[in-house]
């Protein structure tokens, strides 16, 4: 265990995983909880669920959204991959000493616009201003609590060789889109983030396909991380198919310029599925009928119940184990 936070511990890859374990999971306990993107609550009227997140994303404005939105579709969709249908968010400002009011007028604008879009109230706040340097501009906070609907809830446990993985969209939009709004590393790109609420499509998913194993929103640490914390939670091993796994030509080209794999690039409007074989064509026909979830694709399968292993298979016949983003790729992502 390092002795020192740094920036690499904030990128929800293997750094990250260690700092939970060692650090919160040991002083709280709930490890169980851990594998899922909320919290349930048992005991509660209805069963509740509550997450909670903050968001530091550098440049506060990017192509395709801002931090105000990301917050909100942020804690929208980690109560809805639950199976919770989000209600009420709360959303706490730290704002640095100089920061443009109508910046900030900007920002709750569309935390309310996103927030009406995903049917969720904004209902209570908090805002505190830090002296000038002490921060980086505007920092957001929210929780978000959702009402778990069992029939909805996922079924991990229930996962089986055969069953197939399918991801909503193209991977990498937001991770080239931050990249390109920072000017970092002279990549001029129009690549928008693919930041949005994606309450309603797994809501029409989960009203018309039961029996979803598991769904995860791969944002830090990209899919390949996401699944890599699927296989090992659950003690599964998944193959992806290289050539099925959907990305944009232009983010291709940018991490063939910069040497990123996609893979590992972050995702703010990506929905990662795992559902029964025989129930994959229709749950694709459905995704496919929300705005969100036009370029879906079954790209890869369970094929063991052992091992906790991520494999690629490449288009050159040869397979490769995949593992936890190592290290830093892009700080301050979300």
């Amino acid at each position: 265990m390092v002795q020192k936070i740094g920036l690499a511990h904030g990128e929800g890859g293997e750094l990250t995983h260690q700092l939970i374990q060692d650090v919160f999971v040991k002083s709280f306990g709930h490890g169980v909880q851990t594998k899922l993107d909320s919290a349930i609550l048992p005991g509660m009227i209805n069963n509740m669920a509550v997450t909670t997140d903050s968001f530091v994303v550098n440049p506060i404005f990017f192509p395709g959204g801002n931090i105000g939105k990301l917050a909100i579709t942020g804690t929208v969709n980690d109560l809805a991959v639950c199976g919770a249908i989000p209600r009420f968010i709360t959303a706490g400002f730290i704002l640095e000493e100089g920061f443009p009011v109508n910046d900030l007028k900007k920002i709750a604008q569309s935390m309310a616009e996103e927030a009406e879009r995903a049917g969720v109230h904004i209902v209570a706040g908090d805002t505190k201003v830090v002296e000038k340097g002490s921060a980086d501009g505007l920092f957001i906070n929210t929780t978000g609590i959702g009402e778990l609907q069992e029939t909805h809830r996922p079924n991990p446990e229930k996962m089986k060789k055969g069953d197939v993985v399918i991801i909503s969209g193209t991977i990498g939009d937001h991770g080239v889109s931050i990249l390109g709004a920072r000017n970092e590393l002279g990549l001029m790109t129009d690549v928008a983030s693919d930041c949005a609420s994606l309450n309603h499509l797994i809501q029409d998913l989960t009203n018309e396909v039961g029996d979803i194993r598991i769904m995860r929103d791969p944002t830090r640490g990209g899919l390949a991380t996401t699944l890599v914390e699927i296989c090992e939670d659950f003690q599964v091993t998944i193959e992806l198919g290289e050539d099925s796994i959907p990305i944009r030509k232009d983010v291709q080209g940018a991490c063939d310029i910069l040497g990123f794999d996609p893979l590992y690039l972050a995702n703010e409007g990506k929905m990662v599925f795992i559902v029964d074989s025989s129930l994959a064509e229709r749950a694709i026909h459905i995704i496919k009928q929300n705005e969100f979830g036009r370029d879906a694709e079954v790209i890869g399968q369970v094929s063991s119940l052992e091992s906790g292993k991520l494999l690629l298979r490449t288009p050159f016949g040869t397979t490769r184990r995949l593992q936890r983003l190592s290290g830093m790729l892009l700080p301050r992502i979300c």
